[in-house]
């Protein structure tokens, strides 16, 4: 793909679209059936510093009541939403939002040409975040993977994983004896472990709740053909415009405040340039044991023993 250029005004034959605004605006321009993949994570409406303090979950409900027929429209038949979403916490309960997003994209399908049909519920899992003293900390949350209807692009090649046991063989069967794994790799399944943006992450901006690009990545790598379109309607800090152009494709965003779209566009624009900071998409290693950090510390050890009724 030629190199690409950012426009703040939406036209069909644009290579970037970054608008700063309100993505409902956005989506009245944009064509009908025109878009690939929408992926995005939504604000949660739990009074973060981007969000409007009045917002609660039936604000969460409402703004995807209002944006789902236009978000249908856009998609092409047999194109993929990929919708990332936690949980709104409460000083009472947690809300698990994966499930008022199912109930909203899925409430008319039988109403539709193309109805949205649930592929996966992919597990995003990562190994540090805020640590809790009155429930099991949090350490997961969820993308949900509709197709527009049933008919639709994978390509499950693209994001093999490598096996733990490359050389393990068959015991049974006509192919007892021969290697039982796909030489380029096992499927990565619907549980994914990769670090959540924190602290020290290469990725890391001033926005509080950014997702890594590995997460948009992989899913355009296996929904989305070279060239497609990618369309973002809470774009944030722009990450998955940085994962569409590392996998030559076209993209579309909105971000309604101005400090994030400016860290939006200047991380696209690196993108385009090469200059992108991104952490690979590869396993998670295990901690150096010879590290001091991995190590336990003393203190640590007597307080455990002494838990344990050892002194």
């Amino acid at each position: 793909m030629k190199k690409m250029k950012i426009y703040r005004n939406y036209r069909k034959s644009n290579s970037i679209t970054l608008f700063n605004g309100d993505s409902k605006k956005l989506l009245k321009k944009i064509e009908s059936e025109s878009v690939d993949l929408i992926i995005t994570s939504p604000p949660y409406c739990m009074k973060k510093a981007y969000e409007d303090p009045k917002d609660d979950i039936r604000t969460f409900r409402q703004q995807h009541i209002d944006i789902f027929k236009d978000i249908y429209r856009v998609l092409k038949p047999g194109g993929s939403i990929c919708w990332q979403v936690g949980y709104h916490v409460t000083n009472i309960c947690l809300i698990p939002l994966d499930y008022i997003v199912y109930d909203i994209f899925t409430s008319e399908n039988d109403d539709l040409e193309y109805p949205i049909l649930l592929r996966n519920r992919v597990i995003w899992t990562f190994g540090h975040g805020l640590n809790s003293t009155q429930r099991f900390s949090g350490r997961h949350e969820t993308v949900l993977w509709f197709t527009k209807g049933s008919d639709y692009n994978f390509d499950l090649d693209k994001v093999r994983v490598p096996q733990k046991y490359p050389g393990k063989l068959s015991y049974k069967g006509p192919n007892k004896g021969n290697l039982s794994g796909n030489p380029l790799g096992k499927n990565p399944s619907d549980v994914w472990e990769i670090p959540n943006v924190k602290a020290n992450h290469i990725e890391k901006t001033e926005h509080p709740c950014q997702f890594p690009v590995a997460i948009p990545q992989r899913f355009i790598k296996a929904l989305v053909p070279e060239g497609g379109v990618v369309f973002d309607p809470f774009m944030g800090s722009g990450t998955t415009g940085v994962a569409s152009i590392l996998e030559n494709c076209k993209f579309i965003g909105a971000e309604i405040l101005t400090e994030y779209y400016s860290i939006a566009t200047h991380r696209i624009k690196n993108a385009i340039n090469g200059n992108s900071v991104f952490r690979p998409d590869i396993p998670v290693l295990e901690p150096n044991p010879n590290m001091s950090v991995s190590k336990l510390p003393e203190e640590f050890e007597k307080i455990r023993r002494i838990k344990n009724g050892e002194y």
